[in-house]
């Protein structure tokens, strides 16, 4: 499965921003999904997961608050809303795939596979 993150972009603090993830591939249903971002200088940060089925997600705290991830299947595409944006999340987001059996929150789980997308969040 090849994932192409886009939707990044320059967003004043406090407002929103929707990245999307389309994979190619088959099977997209059959994979639980992840959200990443890396910041320059620090490590890879797991934000949030989303079930095959769509029907179970997790979101971390850091942004439970303020992030959404969906999907939808007959596209083969992934989603993270983003609302409240501040300057702290400003980073390269990714969005990564889970081929094997277990937990949405464990983010040891998921494989990247392209590039990520530039958010950056500024007056």
């Amino acid at each position: 499965v090849q994932l192409q993150a886009s939707g990044g972009g320059l967003v004043q603090p406090g407002g929103s921003l929707r990245l999307s993830c389309a994979a190619s591939g088959r099977a997209f249903s059959w994979y639980d999904m992840a959200w990443f971002r890396q910041d320059t200088g620090k490590e890879r940060e797991f934000l949030a997961a989303i079930s095959g089925s769509g029907l179970r997600t997790f979101h971390t705290d850091s942004v439970k608050d303020r992030f959404t991830v969906s999907r939808d299947n007959a596209k083969s595409m992934i989603f993270l809303q983003m609302n409240r944006l501040n300057p702290e999340d400003t980073a390269v987001y990714y969005c990564a795939a889970s081929f094997t059996s277990g937990s949405l929150t464990d983010s040891n789980r998921y494989t990247f596979s392209g590039q990520g997308t530039l958010v950056t969040v500024s007056s």
